[in-house]
Parts: structure tokens; sequence; C-alpha cells
């Protein structure tokens, strides 16, 4: 019975597929993979947080400082869409089962042991608008409820007919990816309203839209700008713009990297998992805090000494931890060589070696987070020996190392350009404590970056509060994040007006969030391909 439900499973999906390949109009514009956050945060919203998401998800690759950028251009491995299938069937699983039926199915059938069209059709026209982000046409209404009538028919069980037809719905790719539609306007092309929709939720709340959202693309409420500024009023209003801003700097920082990082642990005893899990949470707070609880100039998250530390954390600040509870506001004393962000044991551990600190990691990472400014790999055939001889009895420091490793012609111009960030913040170490002397010899935390000279976390924080490509950076990503776009790829005629209003508005989040979702590109659309190109590329 098993292989025959599998079967009608993905001749259905089949079906389906065919159904939207006739459609001329409107046109497919684009497809976005959700993201793991996405995807879970769409499946709480739905379903209810109680509904639990097991399995492992594809990875994504980041592409122009960002990995939700990558979603246009990813798809599913014939591994991951197994892995996916069967999260979707765990999922549905849960749906139906009996605990939850009173809450999660809206009808009764009028036998547990037969089909019943009716109350399956009214269970899966409301999940198919909500997982699929509009409606279900017919035909892919019909295909589901023939497989839920045959499924049912092969187990003399109605609620296992309806869990493998929400199962083909949980692994279709108009749940696994954002389906953007578009349509002509004049010689303009756009996305529908649905689309809207979801580019408006998954940017302010990293998941689905909710009810009132898909109603009002219904509606045509989306189509102008009027209404787009209510919708996106009411979804910044919302507590949950502080779920869509987290995943946000999470990408931005490229705080996913702390789960991959490993610390020698003879070198550094206190690094663990929890430490990594709390250095992450510590940078989110501090950036929600500066930049929507406060609403204040999002370059002050490279000059305050305030943050927000657990017990663990403290033992690698060294701090006393004077509170009960599990996070305590702290300000650290100006002497500390804290500032902002780029001090916090996130930022400082994530990217160096497990051994010691890098200022070539710290220097290429902080370049192109914050500069928007990449460094070119390395050559293949660099020799690093010199720089990894830490037994060296004339190079003692890794300044001293890096200096000498850099009169390599080949590696001068990029340590010269990536290297002096790194380099003012060698008072740190590989998790980020804090350390005065190393190899015997006073840290050297100067550094020079286009004539201009500063030292130590307090200078690097205030030569970045001061660089006017830092809000630009932040503007272009946060609107490439957004559109699904390479950041660095980006016209400068669409960026532009958004960094000049960012700065006008006091470098204030919100107000750019608002100016993103208003701009004339943000739901714009490229044009169909021509019918011979989107049937055969290669010609």
């Amino acid at each position: 019975m098993r292989r025959g439900l599998r079967t009608l499973i993905l001749l259905s999906g089949l079906c389906v597929a065919a159904t939207q390949a006739l459609a001329a109009e409107p046109y497919l514009a684009g497809l976005r993979r959700l993201t793991e956050s996405q995807y879970r945060n769409s499946i709480a919203d739905i379903f209810g947080p109680g509904i639990a998401v097991q399995g492992k998800f594809e990875p994504d690759r980041r592409i122009g400082g960002l990995l939700a950028s990558s979603g246009t251009t990813l798809s599913i491995t014939p591994a991951g869409m197994e892995a996916y299938a069967k999260m979707a069937d765990g999922i549905a699983r849960q749906v139906v089962d009996e605990k939850n039926r009173s809450r999660l199915i809206s009808c009764t059938p009028k036998s547990a042991t037969a089909a019943d069209r009716g109350c399956a059709a009214q269970v899966l026209e409301r999940y198919g608008l909500l997982l699929f982000r509009r409606p279900l046409t017919q035909g892919e209404l019909k295909a589901r409820l023939d497989a839920a009538d045959s499924a049912t028919k092969l187990s003399n069980n109605f609620y296992t007919g309806l869990r493998y037809s929400l199962t083909t719905l949980l692994s279709a790719p108009d749940f696994l990816f954002r389906v953007e539609m578009a349509a002509s306007q004049g010689k303009a092309y756009s996305l529908d309203g649905y689309s809207r929709a979801a580019r408006l939720s998954y940017l302010l709340w990293d998941s689905t839209p909710d009810q009132a959202l898909l109603e009002a693309a219904k509606s045509g409420g989306l189509e102008n700008e009027a209404g787009v500024t209510r919708e996106a009023a009411r979804l910044m209003a919302s507590p949950r713009l502080e779920t869509g801003m987290r995943a946000f700097f999470s990408d931005f920082l490229q705080l996913d990297t702390l789960g991959a990082i490993t610390k020698d642990p003879t070198i550094y005893p206190k690094y663990s998992d929890e430490i990594a899990a709390s250095a992450r949470e510590e940078t989110l707070r501090t950036a929600i805090a500066m930049t929507l609880k406060t609403d204040g100039d999002f370059r002050e998250m490279f000059t305050t000494r305030r943050s927000v530390i657990n017990r663990p954390l403290a033992w690698v600040y060294d701090v006393p931890y004077n509170l009960n509870g599990e996070w305590m506001d702290y300000e650290f004393p100006a002497q500390s060589g804290r500032s902002g962000i780029v001090t916090q044991a996130a930022m400082l551990s994530m990217f160096s070696h497990p051994g010691r600190s890098s200022p070539t990691k710290r220097g290429v990472a902080l370049m192109d987070i914050f500069l928007c400014e990449p460094t070119p790999a390395p050559p293949a055939n660099v020799d690093f020996s010199i720089v990894n001889d830490t037994n060296n009895p004339n190079l003692r420091t890794v300044r001293e190392r890096l200096m000498a490793h850099a009169t390599t012609p080949s590696c001068a111009s990029c340590h010269t350009h990536s290297d002096p960030i790194g380099l003012s913040l060698e008072e740190f170490d590989s998790i980020g404590e804090r350390r005065l002397m190393e190899g015997g010899r006073k840290v050297d935390a100067s550094a020079t970056i286009g004539g201009k000279q500063f030292s130590g976390g307090a200078g690097l924080g205030q030569y970045l509060h001061d660089n006017p490509r830092v809000p630009a950076c932040f503007a272009r990503k946060l609107y490439a994040y957004g559109v699904g776009a390479n950041s660095e790829e980006l016209e400068k005629g669409t960026v532009q007006p958004l960094v000049d209003g960012f700065g006008a508005q006091g470098y204030r989040v919100q107000p750019l969030l608002r100016a993103i979702v208003a701009s004339p590109q943000f739901f714009a659309a490229r044009p169909p391909a021509p019918l011979k190109t989107a049937m055969n590329p290669r010609g």
C-alpha cells in the first residue's frame, strides 16, 4: 500500500506541474528557494509552533555577501528532494494526528474510513492558499482530491488520504520555492499581487503572508502604492518585524558561520557550542536594540559599548555577572577596548583560526560585510609558511609574520587592502578575549586605511561609523536581500536614492525599510523570455 500511495503522490505532482506549464499569463518571473528559517517560520505560522520540523535542509551559498540571494540560483538535488519529502510527510502526519485534528482540521468527514471530497476540499483549499501563497487552481485542487480519494481507498482511512495530499502540497515546488509571477503594465513588467504579498512578508517577517495580506492581494489592494504602504505599515507595526530583521542581520553579519567554526580546546578551554550560541544571540540583540527598539542611528552599532550578555559571555569577557536571570544589560568601560559589534565575541571568533587570531580573515570579512569590498581569493600556490610559523623567535607576533609574508609582490596588494582592519583588532584573541601581550611583546593595534590612522577596536568602530561607504553598503544589501539580487550587480541608479534617503533620515533602518518597499523597482520583474528561449535554452 505504501508504494502505491507514494506513486499517487508523484503522479499527482506531475499532473499539477503539467497544468501550470500550460499557463501563459501571468508569466513566471522568478523562483526563490525558501531558506531554512523561512521554511520553519512558515510551517509554524500556518500550522502552529507545536508542529515539529525534522530533517536536513539543502545548503545555501553566499552571493554578494548574502545567503538569501542564492535562492534565485539554487535548485534542489535529488537527495534534497527526498529530504524535503520526508519532512513534508512528517509535518502532514502531525497535522492529521488525532491530538491535532480539532485544531488543524476544520471539518469532520462523514466517515473516518471513506473518502469525503467536500471535507477534503475545505482543508486542502485552506492550506493550499497558505502554503502556495496563492489560491490553488481547479486542476491543482482536483489532482489532490483525486489523490486523497485513492489513498483513502487503499488505507480505509480518510485522514491517511488527507495526509498524503497535504504531503504533496508541502513537497511541491510552489511551497519550497517562492514562485514569483508577473504581468505587463504598459512597457514595464511587475509582480502580481500574491507575489508582492510574499516579497513583503518574507522581507519584513521572514515568513509566509498572513491571511490579511493574502486578502489584500486577492482584492487588488497591493496593486497601488497606497495599498502597499498600508500593508507594509501594518507588518512593520507587528512584533514579528523583529523576527524578520533578526533573519536579515544573521545573514548580513554572516552569523551562520558560528555553526561551523572550531577552536583548539587546549588553547581556548572556555570555548564551546554554548559560547557560540550566546555570542550569536548577543550580536543579534545588539543589532535589534540599535535599529528597531530605539529606532536609532544604524552606525551606532560600531561605537556603542552597551551590550546584553549572559553568564557564559561574562566568563569570556572577564566581567562580573550580577543577575539571576539569563541575560543582563551591560556597558563595557572605556578602557575595555570594546566598541560595538566588531569587538563582540561573535565577529572576533568567526573570523579567526582555531588556535590563533587572524587579521587577514577578519579584515577580509569586515571589508566584505560592511564596505561591500570583497577581497580576491589568494592564488593556489601562495606560500603561507611564514605566517603559520608561530615558533619563529624573530617573528613573535601575527603582525610581524604578516609583514614578512606581505613582502611577496603577489601577496602585498591584497594584504594591504584587507589586513589593516584586522590588525586593529589584534587586542582580541581567537574567541574574543582581551589580550594586550603576544609572544612577550605588547600588541600593536594601529592601522592606516586611505591615509586615516586609528588604533584598536574603538578606533575601528569610529572609522566604520564615519565611513560613508558603510551605510551605502548596508542599504545595498538590505535591498538585495528583499528582492533576491546579487548586491554586487545592482545598478547605482536603483540603490543611490535609497542611500541618499537613508542618510537624510538619520541612518534609521525603519525608514529605509519603508523606502525600499515603496521604491519603483521593488516589485519590478524581468520581461518574459521569448518562447523559443524558454523552451530550448540552447536555441
